[in-house]
């Protein structure tokens, strides 16, 4: 399939409301000219994961975040690479985050939370959820379920003895304490997010809210492979590939 053809079915899945925002957090950063067999997913696009789409024999790469522009010359390389590999790309960014296949309602389903509220709105996209349990568990038993499921460790502070019943999410960078009033805001005994910095912790303990803080990559692998398998889905002659991440951990 061409690669403009499956642009065009990734648009399809999206509730477009503001053009101009939505071609800003998405699009296609280099097109390789030629048929689409072998599509494979990641968060994010960095010479690794390119040298994985190589030798899996990925025709294009779908992601959730394009090269970072702070990471100096990462995009320029990244480019490069894909130019001699053949491999298209294509990135999906805060409209995945907003939707309802995206980053966060799809962390939050693989975690049997029901989603009450979307929240942290920017131009019309909501980056941000508030989800509720059935019951109320024990905050360490949601810690293991993010620890299962995200398949690394995570860190977490427990400020209050509460057991949860309502949780906040923001997928990837929710360390800004606006980000995090917002969950106290809207009564969360519980903040879940994949970056955190000193005063997003001082906030917390401040307000007395537990935090469970993932990686940024990881918080959101399964909305880009919603993504993906919703391709998978629609076009029956694409196969669809996991590109590896590694974890990225920091030693302090």
């Amino acid at each position: 399939m061409d690669v403009s053809n499956i642009v065009k079915r990734i648009n399809e899945l999206f509730n477009i409301t503001n053009e101009e925002i939505y071609s800003k957090e998405s699009g296609l950063t280099y097109h390789a000219d030629k048929k689409v067999k072998k599509l494979g997913y990641s968060v994010n696009l960095t010479l690794d994961t390119i040298e994985e789409a190589r030798i899996q024999g990925v025709d294009m790469m779908v992601t959730h975040h394009d090269a970072w522009g702070e990471l100096y010359e990462l995009k320029e390389a990244c480019i490069e690479k894909l130019a001699e590999y053949g491999i298209s790309h294509y990135y999906n960014h805060l409209p995945l985050d907003d939707c309802d296949f995206g980053t966060n309602d799809s962390l939050l389903k693989k975690l049997n939370l029901e989603i009450v509220k979307r929240t942290h709105e920017w131009e019309g996209l909501y980056f941000g959820r508030v989800a509720e349990s059935d019951e109320k568990i024990e905050f360490n038993e949601l810690v293991n379920r993010m620890v299962n499921l995200l398949e690394e460790p995570v860190k977490f502070w427990r400020f209050n003895d509460k057991k949860v019943k309502r949780v906040g999410l923001v997928c990837g960078n929710g360390a800004p304490t606006d980000c995090l009033k917002e969950a106290v805001e809207n009564g969360c005994d519980v903040y879940i997010t994949g970056e955190c910095n000193l005063s997003t912790i001082q906030y917390a303990q401040f307000k007395r809210i537990n935090l469970i803080i993932g990686s940024h990559t990881f918080t959101e692998l399964f909305g880009i492979e919603s993504l993906a398998l919703k391709l998978n889905e629609n076009i029956k002659e694409l196969e669809v590939v996991r590109l590896n991440e590694g974890h990225y951990e920091v030693n302090n």
